[in-house]
């Protein structure tokens, strides 16, 4: 498992908002959902990105664009058609004025839009919860990916474009595991770009001495590691491997394990059967109030209530 594979191996989309968009202009949807992480790929035709704090950005078929973060933004068939549609957090649509307006663009099978063909037909694939996308991936991304169709050689959108408008037995994991195969290659796509400036766990991947280490805790998250131990396995001293992997990730050895951990343990979470103790177990932790207290002291929220959090984020 290399280290993007590993960031996205453990958080993953379930029940991911997966939909097909028909659209004739004049069309402009501004997108306040506040989702960490969207993926959206021209089929057909054209759209326009539009962000509060840039100029806009024409993509044509073929091209995809991932957005992180959650600040507000828009898609338009122009840059000066004025909004026609809102989506909002859960995925509510509505007019400007607040008209829910989902079942009258209804369009068939996770299809909505204003043509039942589409001069402009898109892809979008939504994770709605933070925990479903590691925050160490999302921390080295800017606030907007695009990829053009001529980067772009993979047969994946053409399949979520053919299984999205499937009504089958099991058809949301399917689509659920197509999305993030989807992202893992827009990504590593992105950060293999000559012109990329990629985030020091992902090129530091390839370090004979470093590259392994982030295997060994991404592997084996349970294992007692120590820095010690790391630069035993590695075959360096306890000094050089420290400075080495502070030198090429960006941070202490002993601090990206216990990031690792945790982006594990906030996923495992959300699995209906999990308990803290299993959980616990699972990433490294002698007891349940050990993982507690590391958790609380990260993210500002205990176990529990992130449990909580993310199932009703789901749900909604």
């Amino acid at each position: 498992m290399d280290t993007l594979a590993g960031l996205l191996d453990g958080p993953r989309a379930r029940g991911a908002f997966l939909l097909r968009i028909l659209l004739d202009p004049p069309w402009s949807v501004r997108l306040s959902d506040e989702s960490p992480l969207s993926v959206t790929a021209v089929v057909r035709g054209h759209l326009w990105v539009c962000l509060d704090s840039a100029e806009p950005i024409r993509l044509e078929a073929g091209d995809v664009v991932v957005r992180v973060g959650t600040e507000h933004w828009s898609i338009a068939d122009d840059p000066a058609t004025p909004t026609h549609i809102v989506i909002h957090p859960g995925q509510l649509c509505t007019t400007v004025d607040g008209h829910p307006v989902v079942e009258e663009m209804s369009q068939g099978v996770r299809s909505w839009g204003n043509s039942a063909i589409g001069e402009t037909v898109l892809l979008t694939g939504v994770y709605e919860v933070e925990g479903e996308v590691s925050r160490r991936l999302l921390r080295a991304l800017p606030e907007l990916l695009v990829l053009r169709a001529d980067e772009l050689d993979t047969p994946l959108v053409d399949l979520l474009a053919t299984e999205v408008v499937r009504d089958a037995p099991g058809q949301e994991a399917v689509l659920d595991r197509l999305l993030d195969l989807l992202l893992i290659t827009l990504l590593r796509t992105w950060f293999d770009r000559p012109q990329s400036d990629p985030p020091g766990w992902y090129a530091a991947q390839g370090d004979p001495v470093v590259g392994p280490a982030l295997r060994l805790m991404q592997h084996h998250p349970e294992h007692p590691w120590t820095v010690a131990g790391l630069a035993d396995q590695t075959g360096v001293s306890r000094a050089a491997f420290a400075r080495r992997f502070t030198e090429l990730v960006g941070e202490p050895p002993m601090t990206f394990l216990t990031g690792w951990r945790l982006a594990l343990a906030a996923d495992l979470l959300l699995e209906p059967e999990a308990t803290i103790a299993s959980v616990a177990r699972q990433v490294g932790y002698a007891t349940p109030f050990a993982l507690s207290a590391a958790f609380k002291r990260e993210r500002g929220i205990s176990p529990r209530d992130h449990r909580s959090g993310g199932r009703v984020a789901r749900a909604g």
